[in-house]
C-alpha cells in the first residue's frame, strides 16, 4: 500500500465532502442535534409525581401526612377530591398517576397507637415510573410513622424508642443519582455508530451509481488504499465529532469526567474504526447509496440503541438476548464510555474490553478489504 496514492483517494474524498452541504452539515450538526435532544427529552429521572388526595379525616394528623408528600421532590399535589368517582376520574384522564385516600379515623388510630392504613391508587400504564413512586411512598410513610412512634412514646413518658437497623447508603459514582450522568455517555456511543456508519455507507455505493467506480478500477489504486482513503476524512470528522460531544457532555449537560481524556480518544478512534468500516462494508455490497443508507441505519441503530446497554440494563434482558449483545460492538464502547467517564478507571481495567474493540474493528475492515477486492476482480 502506498501513501501517495491513499492520500490522493482521501484528498478526492475530503473535496467531495466539503463540496457536499448536506454530508457536512449530517456530519457536524446531526450529532449535536441528537445530543441536545436526548439529553433533555430522555430522562429516567422520577420526580413530582402527581398526587391527588382524598382527605377523609380532614385533621391535623391527615394534614401532617399529607405535608410530608407534599414537602418532598418526589410528589407534587395537584388535586384535592371527595369522592372515588372524581379519583379515579383524575387518574383516568391523566391529571395524576396515583390517588392517596385518608380514612375517617385517621388520627383516632394513631392516636391510640393502633395502624392507621391509608390507600395508594397507582396508574401502573407506566410500570417503571408507578414502582419507584410506591418506593418513594413506602420511605415517606415509614418516615413519618416512625416520627409518629417518637412523639407518642415521648408523650407517654417512655423512652425513645431504638432502631434496630440503621441503613446509611452511599452512592458512587454518580452521588446525585441524576440520569443523565447515565445517559449522556451512552447516547454518546449510540450517536458515533449511527452517524459513522451513515456517512462511509454512501461512499463505494455512490460512486458505483455514478459511474465513477469503473476509472477507480482502472487505476493503479488497490483496494486496501481505496477503503483507507476513503475512511481518513470521515474519520477525522468523527474525532471533530467526539470533541462536540465531550465539550457538550461537559459544559451543557455537567456529566462528570473522572477518567483519563487521552483514553477516551483512544478508545473513540478504536471504535470509529470499526463503524466506519462497517458502512464501507454496506456500502460495498448494496452498490446503491438509498439502499445503503437504510441498511446502516438498520444495522447501526436499533443493536446499538436497545443491545448496548446504554438505556436498558442488559442484565434484565432474556438470556438468549443477552448472548445477543456480545455481537454488537457499541455495548463494550458504552462500558467503556461509562467506566471513564463516572468511575474514573483506567487501562487496567478496561484492557479486555478495548481488545474486543480492536478486534472487531480490525475484523470488518479486513472483511470490507477483502469484500471489496471481490468486487474489482
Amino acid at each position: 500500500m502506498k501513501l501517495q496514492r491513499t492520500w490522493a483517494v482521501a484528498r478526492k474524498e475530503f473535496l467531495h465532502v466539503l463540496r457536499d452541504p448536506r454530508s457536512l452539515a449530517m456530519a457536524v450538526a446531526m450529532p449535536a442535534l441528537l445530543l441536545i435532544l436526548f439529553g433533555y427529552a430522555l430522562s429516567l429521572d422520577v420526580d413530582n409525581v402527581p398526587l391527588a388526595v382524598w382527605d377523609q379525616s380532614g385533621t391535623e394528623r391527615s394534614r401532617e401526612l399529607i405535608s410530608h408528600f407534599a414537602g418532598s421532590r418526589c410528589f407534587s399535589v395537584r388535586t384535592y377530591v371527595t369522592s372515588y368517582k372524581d379519583l379515579m376520574g383524575a387518574i383516568d384522564q391523566g391529571e395524576v398517576m396515583m390517588g392517596m385516600v385518608v380514612p375517617r379515623d385517621f388520627a383516632e388510630q394513631v392516636e391510640a397507637g393502633r395502624d392507621a392504613p391509608v390507600q395508594l391508587l397507582v396508574d401502573g400504564s407506566d410500570s417503571n415510573t408507578a414502582t419507584i413512586a410506591i418506593g418513594y411512598a413506602d420511605v415517606i410513610a415509614e418516615l413519618y410513622a416512625l416520627d409518629l412512634n417518637t412523639e407518642l412514646s415521648q408523650r407517654r413518658g417512655g423512652a425513645r424508642p431504638t432502631i434496630p437497623l440503621d441503613v446509611r447508603p452511599r452512592v458512587w459514582f454518580n452521588e446525585e443519582l441524576a440520569s443523565k450522568n447515565y445517559i449522556i455517555p451512552g447516547m454518546i456511543a449510540v450517536i458515533m455508530m449511527v452517524i459513522a456508519a451513515q456517512l462511509t455507507s454512501l461512499t463505494v455505493s455512490r460512486e458505483w451509481e455514478r459511474g465513477t467506480m469503473e476509472q477507480l478500477i482502472s487505476t493503479p489504486v488497490k483496494s486496501a488504499e481505496l477503503i483507507v482513503g476513503k475512511l481518513a476524512p470521515y474519520f477525522v470528522i468523527g474525532i471533530c465529532d467526539v470533541v462536540l460531544a465531550v465539550v457538550m457532555g461537559d459544559f451543557v449537560f455537567h456529566v462528570p469526567l473522572r477518567g483519563s481524556l487521552g483514553l477516551l480518544f483512544g478508545t473513540s478512534m478504536i471504535f470509529l474504526v470499526g463503524a466506519l468500516s462497517m458502512g464501507i462494508l454496506i456500502s460495498i455490497g448494496t452498490k446503491n447509496q438509498l439502499l445503503s443508507g437504510q441498511v446502516a441505519m438498520l444495522a447501526t441503530f436499533l443493536p446499538a440503541f436497545v443491545l448496548s446497554g446504554c438505556i436498558f440494563t442488559i442484565a434484565n434482558m432474556p438470556a438468549v438476548i443477552q448472548w445477543v449483545t456480545y455481537l454488537v460492538p457499541a455495548r463494550y464502547f458504552v462500558s467503556l464510555l461509562k467506566g471513564i467517564y463516572l468511575k474514573g478507571i483506567g487501562l487496567e481495567i478496561l484492557a479486555g474490553q478495548i481488545g474486543l474493540l480492536v478486534a472487531y474493528a480490525a475484523g470488518i475492515l479486513f472483511l470490507a478489504h477483502v469484500t471489496f477486492r471481490k468486487k474489482l476482480e
